[in-house]
């Protein structure tokens, strides 16, 4: 039944579902999904717009949808997802915005509130503008990987086409994290190397911090420095193979890279390497708030968390504009020799991060480079004796 005396029970449900993907509520349901009926549809509308015009700020879209359910009155309150975040319960001396988590509405934390006032002033994270002088800071990094990747000389003025500086010469968010000494914290990378197929005693590891190209950089090194290859006798030699597709990694990494959600302070992506498999996780989940392992990913929105920095990357031709990165990362994976369907890399998302699973497709001969070397030392070693 409506609590009428008790709006903030439903209204912190309403607040929640503008403030994201929208839903419903519906009255005369009892919590076991039983239908109990409403005496008064017409009675529990009026009491509802009453209630959501006083209480709740700014006003959000809803439609009121009657329905008969086995003779008894259903009332469905559709809530749609706003764009005018955040909405606010507001009473009790209290003005709350409330956010879904799982199957629940909870109070939106302080992270929470910098997304839905972005998204409620149509800005993104990297479009934000600083406080930091664009004449203070460097672009050596960038303009290298430009000259290298377009084969184009390239040109100060990109800085403000780009969007990477104001028209007043400061630095946008975007702007600091390509500058060569990126001044943002957040921009971290962690690199383990585990030793098994779990997380235990750590091999190797690595932590970076600074300008996202030099990030990518980085990472890349590290996953050649720490994973297998095989190899495959020719007749005039022998071809090296690795475990992973190295365009499928860098597909990943640059799509958390640029996917993250870099208004998590604490937050830095992960690159967790196992004998069987490599993971990466990044802090922010799907932009649009849904959940990747239910979608497709052939039909992936190419919605973007931030859209300057994705451009950038796209002029770097780290990546396409189509949204087809995790597309890419499947295919480039299922063309390596030893690739079973098992093999298929994973994609998982919550709220609060995305996740890519990347499996290790076994090299073509039974002994690795590795292996190799170890038999070639103990070999040299029983020849002395």
């Amino acid at each position: 039944m409506l609590e009428v005396k008790k709006p903030k029970s439903w209204l912190k449900s309403v607040s929640a579902f503008a403030n994201g993907l929208g839903g419903s509520l519906f009255f005369g349901i009892d919590n076991d999904g039983i239908a109990r009926g409403l005496d008064d549809v017409q009675h529990v509308c009026e009491a509802i717009s009453t209630k959501i015009r006083d209480y709740m700020d700014p006003l959000p879209e809803v439609e009121m949808i009657p329905h008969d359910m086995d003779g008894l009155h259903i009332l469905q309150l559709k809530v749609d997802a706003g764009h005018y975040t955040p909405y606010y319960y507001v009473g009790d001396v209290q003005r709350i915005a409330f956010v879904r988590v799982g199957d629940e509405s909870l109070p939106a934390t302080a992270e929470h509130m910098v997304r839905l006032v972005l998204k409620g002033s149509n800005k993104t994270f990297d479009s934000l503008h600083t406080d930091y002088n664009a004449e203070d800071y460097s672009f050596t990094i960038l303009a290298n990987a430009f000259k290298d990747r377009t084969k184009q000389e390239w040109d100060k003025k990109y800085l403000l086409s780009f969007g990477l500086v104001t028209g007043a010469k400061n630095l946008t968010n975007a702007g600091a994290l390509f500058a060569d000494d990126c001044p943002l914290w957040q921009s971290r990378l962690y690199c383990t190397r585990w030793d098994g197929k779990e997380k235990g005693d750590a091999i190797n590891d690595a932590e970076f911090t600074g300008n996202v190209l030099m990030l990518l950089r980085e990472v890349m090194n590290f996953v050649k420095s720490n994973t297998k290859k095989g190899w495959e006798k020719l007749p005039d030699g022998r071809k090296n193979k690795s475990e992973y597709a190295e365009r499928a990694v860098l597909e990943a990494m640059v799509n958390h890279f640029i996917h993250r959600d870099y208004t998590v302070m604490g937050g830095e992506v992960h690159l967790d390497i196992y004998d069987d498999r490599l993971s990466v996780t990044s802090p922010g989940g799907m932009y649009n708030g849904m959940l990747i392992q239910d979608l497709d990913i052939a039909d992936v929105s190419s919605e973007r968390r931030n859209p300057i920095l994705a451009n950038v990357m796209a002029q770097l031709d780290y990546m396409e504009k189509r949204g087809s990165g995790l597309t890419r990362i499947c295919n480039e994976t299922k063309a390596l020799d030893g690739y079973r369907d098992e093999l298929k890399p994973v994609f998982k998302s919550t709220p609060t991060q995305f996740q890519t699973i990347i499996f290790a497709s076994p090299p073509p001969m039974s002994e690795t480079m590795t292996e190799m070397c170890r038999r070639r030392k103990l070999l040299s070693v029983s020849r002395k004796y």
